[in-house]
């Protein structure tokens, strides 16, 4: 209670001093999604079942090539917010908050704070383990926000009827850290999403008159797949097709290139479908309430005072490459959906350049006229006023096997790293010694060949490795 009483306090100092900023200054409505892959949404090319983010689509610009940091929650979470790499903060698991080694450093919500907007929290937004830490505060960084509110809903006080591969697991992964989904009874309020987009609506009509940077942060569709009903209506099982599992998935990459979890290789071809029907169902699901938190912004009439970014942390496997979730370095673990739009700029647009979640803080904090901290990104605003435009920058993505970082023991893991140019990745497993990978995505978007040692490729590994070891070295 005390905690809320001078969240309040402080609101209303900053709503004092915001309302004599200049009638222009833009609002930033920040909307994260978790473990989302592209490929469910219709606006990527997905089922046409998520029709609130695809219309955001139509009104700005559609990154086609966007790329986390590093694919798991908790690294790409504190990246993006902060707009430094994860070897930068040291942050490589779901444990370690980035203030542990940049005491500090100025996060993107902080900047907005300190240039005072109102700026307030949802949800998810740094990292929490789901479903365990749905809500609390999780890993949250206070310095960030003014207010924060952390809903829980049905979803989470009807644990008990998920179903889950691992019945007898225990703890913080039982349902979290592997495939489990439930097809839920009521309605969409009463789950920890609906109950976030009901929270951001009423934030959002509290703070019309004055700058805010409002961050919604859904569980959904992260495991557990829950979601009510009737979206797993709109996903027949008899009409899921699986993605196809080359006979050699295994052998072509280096063993490194998965994550080690196997439980999902037992499953039948029934459980795949149910399970992408899940994943698929809570994805729409999340989507209506994209659309309830965005019909709230048109009908306070501050579609044109208002930045709207959506994105997810990272991408997601449902068997492609015969793997499940996240933690890989192929495009469907490492690729995200992030679509801007800024009233101001192009509307309706896809740009095809390889663009960085790293890029955020410096993006949003030019497009609002803010100075922002050095990071480690660059400003995006050049493609969303010209998407076509001439953009020669490379995504970095990185994964670790076993544990690394300043508080490992030596030799206990290793880190996979990752250069995407627009029609190339390539990749190194503990900086070569276990493996190295080139795909060519004009020629094999399905990731199958590997080039690395094919002769006439030779000349692409030398400068993309060394563009790899440069960009490896500016961090240590």
């Amino acid at each position: 209670m005390i905690r809320w009483m001078l969240s309040v306090a402080v609101l209303g100092s900053v709503a004092a001093t915001a309302q004599a900023d200049p009638p222009g200054k833009m609002n930033v409505l920040f909307i994260v999604s978790d473990d989302l892959t592209n490929n469910a949404l219709g606006c990527y090319g997905g089922p046409r079942t998520t029709p609130n983010i695809d219309a955001l689509a139509g009104r700005g610009v559609r990154f086609d090539r966007a790329y986390c940091q590093f694919p798991l929650c908790n690294p790409s979470r504190s990246s993006f917010l902060t707009g430094l790499r994860p070897d930068t903060e040291r942050v490589y698991d779901n444990g370690t908050r980035f203030r542990a080694a940049l005491p500090d450093a100025r996060s993107l919500p902080q900047t907005f704070r300190e240039a005072g907007y109102t700026v307030a929290r949802v949800g998810k937004l740094f990292h929490y383990n789901v479903p365990e830490q749905i809500g609390t505060d999780g890993l949250d960084d206070p310095l960030s926000w003014e207010r924060v509110l952390n809903p829980r809903g049905r979803d989470k006080d009807e644990e008990d009827l998920i179903f889950t591969l691992t019945p007898h697991a225990k703890g913080a992964g039982r349902f979290g850290a592997t495939l489990s989904w439930l097809a839920a009874e009521g309605t969409d309020k009463e789950q920890t999403d609906g109950k976030i987009a009901a929270a951001v609506s009423r934030l959002l009509r509290e703070n019309a008159d004055h700058p805010f940077f409002l961050a919604c942060g859904f569980f959904r569709p992260h495991s557990p797949y829950v979601a009510p009903k009737h979206y797993f209506d709109l996903h027949p099982v008899d009409k899921i097709r699986l993605p196809a599992v080359f006979p050699d998935h295994h052998e072509a990459p280096p063993p490194a290139f998965a994550s080690g979890k196997r439980e999902q290789d037992q499953m039948t071809d029934d459980l795949r479908r149910r399970a992408i029907q899940a994943y698929r169902a809570s994805a729409s699901f999340m989507d209506a309430q994209v659309g309830i938190v965005l019909q709230t912004l048109h009908e306070l009439k501050l579609d044109d005072k208002t930045i709207v970014v959506f994105l997810s942390d990272h991408g997601y496997h449902l068997g492609e490459h015969g793997l499940w979730q996240k933690m890989s370095l192929f495009e469907n673990s490492t690729r995200v959906p992030l679509i801007i739009v800024d009233p101001r700029a192009a509307r309706g647009r896809a740009c095809s350049r390889t663009v960085e979640l790293v890029d955020l803080h410096a993006t949003l904090a030019d497009l609002c006229g803010l100075k922002a901290p050095k990071t480690d990104g660059t400003s995006l605003k050049p493609l969303l006023d010209d998407p076509a435009r001439s953009w020669d920058l490379p995504a970095y993505t990185q994964v670790s096997r076993g544990p690394v970082g300043p508080n490992a023991k030596k030799g206990s893991g290793f880190m996979g790293r990752s250069i995407r140019t627009e029609k190339y990745r390539y990749t190194e497993w503990d900086e070569g010694k276990k493996g190295t990978q080139l795909y060519d995505y004009e020629t094999d978007p399905d990731e199958r060949a590997n080039l690395v040692d094919e002769p006439r490729y030779a000349p692409v590994v030398k400068q993309l490795s060394a563009l790899l070891e440069q960009q490896t070295a500016r961090a240590k």
